[in-house]
Parts: structure tokens; C-alpha cells; sequence
């Protein structure tokens, strides 16, 4: 498959664009809640301990991830992280349901100070937006203790297909298939399970993906302003290329890594 190319990121467009997208989040992105439940399933199948000492969700956003960690493990301490600091107030709300309480670090997780005893770390679709991924990847390891825990939900390089078939160059930095990832582990990390799938949505009409977009933030890198003719055009060619019984397909390409650093 040919690299997809995108723009260099933006990180201030980038939350802006989740910060405007943030009360409508939550409940308008299905596919992201469906993947952080299988993050935490998948953890749960392949024997991540149900009682942690210190863990780190990086990304965290309205607390998809958030949620289904809670539900399934008991962190004594857990810190919270997201590029966005107006997600405190949602996460907050999201803690007083559970009866637990967290700390919050906003900002960049390639810079954030970090402790360096964390039992797991974890993120549901949000290291596709890191440039130097394997950067990152070795940064976290080196915050785990032996035995410590790393999982991550992303996107593949068929993530928004229609979208790219269409011209769309607003791609995420780091889209990689599953068979990318044990090259990208550092020294020291081993995979304990990958997969990857497709999921696609439907919509009425080629406004109402945009609109889908909009709403999730994940159209942080697009910048696109969009003229009464040049969205025409868009939902001919969508109708055109990819109208099926169901409406019009959008479709995320699902990731799912979770790793171990070897024990001492």
C-alpha cells in the first residue's frame, strides 16, 4: 500500500479542534468508545493484574478509556492526561460515578513529566496524532517498572479510505497496520497481542460525515473551508464512488497493541 501522506501536525489547530468538538464527543463517538472497551477487554483476556499500584492514561478525553478501565481494574493511583485541559470537567464528573479519584496532567504526552514507577500505561486513538511515535514508545517504556504494561488502541493505513480515495491529505501523522508495530517496540517490550479491524459507519449523506467529523474533532488536521460548490462535488463523488444499500460508508481501520516490558 502506498505511504499516505500528511500535513505536518498542528498541535494548537489540533485542540482547538477537540476542544470545539468536546460536549458533542462523547456521545458521537461510537466507533472510539467500541475500541477502548476492546482495549480494556483485551487487557483483561491476556492477564493485566485486576489490582495495579500506578497507572497513566495519556489522551484520555471525555473518559471512553477512562470508563472501561474502571470498570474492569483497580489503579490505587491513577493520573489522567490529555492535550485538552477543558476534559477535566467531564473526567471529573465520569470519577464522581465511579467513586474513584485521579490526578490530572494536561498537556503533550511526548513532554510531560511522568513518574517513572507506572504499572500500565494506557491510550485508546490517540497515538496516531504523534510524529515520533518510536520516540514516544521508548519514553513510556522507560516509565514502567519491569513487568509493567503498555496498551494502545490506533488506526491503520485504512483508516478513512473513502476520505482519501477523495483527495483528503488531512491524515493523522502515524496511521500503521498491525504488522508495523513490533518493529516500532523498543528493546525490552514484547507484544502480548495485535489485532486490527475495520468498522464502518453509515451516513445519509456526505454533510452528515462531515458533520460526524466535526463533532468527534477528529478533522483537526483538515483546515478546510468549504464552498457550496466544492461540497457539492464531494457528494457526488461519494455517492458516485461508494453509495451502498446502507447509505454512504465511513471507515475506521482499528488498531489494538498491548505489550509487556520484560521482569526483572
Amino acid at each position: 500500500m502506498k505511504d499516505q501522506i500528511s500535513a505536518p501536525l498542528d498541535q494548537s489547530r489540533l485542540r482547538q479542534s477537540f476542544c470545539r468538538g468536546l460536549e458533542t464527543y462523547h456521545a458521537e463517538a461510537q466507533v472510539q468508545a467500541q475500541i477502548a472497551a476492546e482495549l480494556a477487554q483485551m487487557m483483561q483476556q491476556q492477564g493485566v493484574p485486576s489490582v495495579l499500584g500506578k497507572a497513566l492514561e495519556f489522551g484520555c478525553g471525555t473518559g471512553h478509556l477512562t470508563e472501561a478501565l474502571l470498570r474492569r481494574f483497580d489503579p490505587q493511583e491513577l493520573l489522567l492526561n490529555d492535550l485538552v485541559p477543558e476534559s477535566a470537567a467531564p473526567l471529573e464528573r465520569l470519577l464522581r460515578q465511579a467513586g474513584c479519584s485521579a490526578e490530572f496532567r494536561f498537556g503533550a504526552i511526548e513532554t510531560l513529566p511522568l513518574p517513572r514507577d507506572l504499572d500500565l500505561i494506557a491510550s485508546a486513538s490517540t497515538v496516531q496524532w504523534i510524529e515520533d511515535l518510536p520516540g514516544l514508545l521508548d519514553r513510556l517504556t522507560q516509565h514502567l517498572v519491569p513487568g509493567g504494561w503498555l496498551a494502545l488502541s490506533s488506526f491503520g493505513r485504512g483508516q478513512f479510505r473513502e476520505l482519501q480515495a477523495l483527495g483528503s491529505v488531512a491524515a493523522a501523522p502515524s496511521y500503521l497496520d498491525q504488522d508495523e508495530w513490533a518493529a516500532l517496540m523498543p528493546e525490552g517490550m514484547e507484544i502480548q497481542s495485535l489485532r486490527q479491524r475495520r468498522i464502518t459507519l453509515h451516513f445519509d449523506s456526505g454533510l452528515e460525515v462531515l458533520r460526524h467529523l466535526r463533532k468527534t474533532g477528529v478533522n483537526g488536521q483538515a483546515g478546510k473551508r468549504w464552498s457550496r460548490s466544492g461540497l457539492a462535488q464531494f457528494e457526488a463523488e461519494y455517492h458516485s464512488r461508494f453509495a451502498c444499500a446502507e447509505g454512504l460508508p465511513l471507515s475506521y481501520d482499528a488498531v489494538w497493541v498491548l505489550a509487556q516490558k520484560t521482569p526483572a
